[in-house]
């Protein structure tokens, strides 16, 4: 059973920094790709970040040279470091994963919440201005 658990949410002031970190259980295949997505309230969710098994990675233009997605393999963990952040960038964030059939029939070069079976619970970040 795949298990993702994202931490390091919090309140951070404009122009901060945080980092995610997104537990992962479960996930065998030999083949990998994740991405982190954001929701806002009364907006729909978003694509932030991907990353496919062989590290080539994707960002959203909202956060292109502000955040960074990486994964640590040996620890089973994705982050996403999000650096300069804005009032805008305020959301839950989830981290998600494709799932087998996905690896074998959507891309691993576009977010699109549709692309992604397993998802995390969410950490909630604010920014303030």
């Amino acid at each position: 059973q795949v298990q993702l658990v994202e931490s390091g949410g919090g309140s951070v002031q404009a122009g901060g920094s945080l980092r995610l970190s997104c537990a992962v259980s479960g996930y065998t295949y030999v083949r990998r790709c994740m991405a982190w997505f954001r929701q806002a309230p009364g907006k729909e969710r978003e694509g932030v970040a991907i990353i496919d098994s062989d590290r080539s990675t994707k960002d959203a233009d909202s956060v292109e040279g502000r955040f960074t997605i990486s994964q640590d393999n040996a620890k089973n963990t994705l982050f996403l470091q999000m650096s300069s952040l804005k009032p805008e960038d305020t959301a839950v964030y989830y981290c998600a994963a494709q799932t087998f059939r996905q690896l074998g029939t959507s891309p691993c070069s576009t977010a699109r919440p549709d692309y992604f079976g397993f998802w995390g619970q969410g950490t909630q970040v604010t920014v303030s201005s």
